[in-house]
């Protein structure tokens, strides 16, 4: 706050007259810079205008943050990337070619055998002439085709039992028997065959040389669907 020092009161008053004199305007009027005594440093300080302007005070405390600015607009989507390779489905095909093959009957109870090996991919594999390796847990669709001279039946046998639901076969006559199945495995490594089942009364032959003069094929194809 700035008040009037008395000791210098009467030069600022001086100075002021000085100033009405030569202008002829009053005071409350007057625009121009004049000295009144500041008293704590002892000097006039400025008058502009109808105010007394001071010594710079203490800057004031900083405001608070403003509000943030609206969020920008998405940027666009970018490319599709391009879509893997699909890995190869596992598959093997296992054959029998009569006569030669299968010479004897094929017992109740017992597998045919399918004792060559076709074009395979991944880890099916031939454990025996008549057992094969599941080696994944996984669906596998099984076809398998037998040329028999008896009216019998086939079956799927997993891990050495029969699987009821892939029964087939043929009352009369001397063709195939023919059979597809899907099943599922629980563990690694179980052994599938295809069996003469149990509880029937007939052994079976393969025909040999079925409907001409060339041997003639059993096949059983194992495919592991996922």
């Amino acid at each position: 706050m700035y008040i009037l020092n008395l000791k210098n009161l009467s030069a600022c008053v001086l100075s002021l007259g000085l100033i009405f004199a030569n202008t002829g305007l009053y005071a409350d009027s007057f625009d121009d810079e004049y000295l009144i005594e500041d008293v704590s440093g002892g000097r006039c300080c400025t008058k502009v205008g109808r105010r007394c302007v001071g010594p710079t005070g203490a800057t004031g405390i900083t405001g608070a943050q403003g509000i943030g600015g609206l969020t920008g607009n998405t940027g666009l989507t970018g490319a599709t990337g391009l879509t893997g390779t699909t890995g190869l489905t596992e598959f093997a095909d296992f054959f029998a070619l009569m006569p030669g093959d299968n010479a004897a009957t094929v017992a109740v109870g017992t597998p045919v055998q399918f004792p060559q090996d076709g074009p395979a991919v991944g880890s099916i594999t031939r454990l025996t002439a008549s057992t094969f390796q599941l080696a994944n847990i996984g669906t596998y669709e099984v076809d398998f085709q037998v040329s028999v001279t008896e009216a019998g039946q086939l079956v799927v046998n997993l891990n050495g039992t029969e699987v009821a639901y892939t029964v087939v076969g043929r009352a009369t006559g001397t063709s195939q028997i023919v059979g597809t199945a899907v099943i599922t495995t629980t563990l690694p490594n179980e052994v599938l065959s295809i069996d003469n089942p149990t509880g029937n009364s007939t052994a079976l032959t393969i025909t040999p040389l079925a409907g001409g003069t060339h041997p003639v094929s059993a096949h059983l194809i194992i495919k592991r669907l996922q």
